[in-house]
């Protein structure tokens, strides 16, 4: 009887684990691997680059468009505290005098990465005499991204950019996330709104778009989901055109077309 009972009781935890225990193994198989960024989980996963896509998802959007004659780069900029000075918070960068590279994620990663790119676009220029093309300092700053998912002792960074550039080839937008993957794209979108806002983007976008179209649609698309209201200081442009020259916009310039918009 009491071998009867036992058999009846390791069929019944056999049936359950093979129904449930596959997923949960899985699950806690992936978890135990979380903290370390150079090992792969059993489900295929570098579970410590999902975190930095996640945490690259929870900051404030940025988004890049390519015109027929320019490329436009923007994003929200919104204080967490009014005290803060806002003209001391940059959201965009230049990385070259042809490339500029915004961001969504962690700030102090973002510092870090545009001093690494700028070493990288120096010694170029140093090298040849000529500004870096805007696919190979793409190239430069995905390699940097991926070494940091792969080296112990450190972890990815936090950050997805969107390098807008203009060189012979033209004008050009690439995405770098935080695995070192990067792609081209006409318009895409970062960040907390990105689905919304790429979106937004896709109906809106036209083969033809001239740069002073981008604009205005980059301003379009992030008042789709900005939180309260948008004027000058709370958003930053920077553009790229056929000069090869990539420049900010001033707070005065971003009120004019908000005005145009009104």
């Amino acid at each position: 009887m009491l071998r009867s009972l036992v058999g009846s009781e390791m069929c019944i935890r056999d049936s359950i684990n093979a129904e449930y225990g596959g997923t949960a193994r899985q699950s806690m198989g992936d978890s135990a691997y979380s903290f370390s960024l150079t090992t792969f989980s059993p489900s295929g996963k570098l579970v410590q680059i999902e975190y930095a896509l996640n945490a690259v998802g929870q900051r404030p959007t940025a988004l890049g468009i390519k015109a027929t004659n320019g490329v436009v780069i923007a994003a929200e900029k919104k204080m967490p505290n009014t005290l803060i000075d806002e003209t001391t918070v940059e959201k965009s960068a230049l990385l070259s005098e042809n490339v500029g590279v915004v961001y969504a994620g962690l700030a102090p990663d973002f510092r870090v990465l545009v001093h690494k790119g700028r070493k990288k676009a120096l010694e170029y220029y140093q090298t040849y005499k000529e500004q870096i093309p805007v696919s190979q300092i793409v190239v430069e700053m995905a390699s940097i991204m991926q070494e940091f998912t792969q080296s112990g002792g450190v972890r990815p960074f936090g950050v997805s950019l969107l390098v807008a550039g203009y060189d012979a080839k033209g004008p050009q937008l690439y995405q770098v996330d935080p695995s070192g993957a990067h792609w081209g794209w006409k318009a895409y979108a970062i960040g907390k709104n990105s689905v919304n806002a790429s979106t937004f983007l896709e109906k809106r976008y036209s083969a033809e778009m001239e740069i002073e179209d981008a604009i205005h649609t980059a301003i379009l698309t992030l008042k789709e989901g900005f939180e309260g209201a948008i004027d000058e200081n709370n958003i930053e442009i920077g553009v790229v055109k056929e000069d090869q020259k990539f420049v900010r916009l001033s707070p005065a310039q971003i009120k004019d077309y908000l005005t145009e918009m009104e």
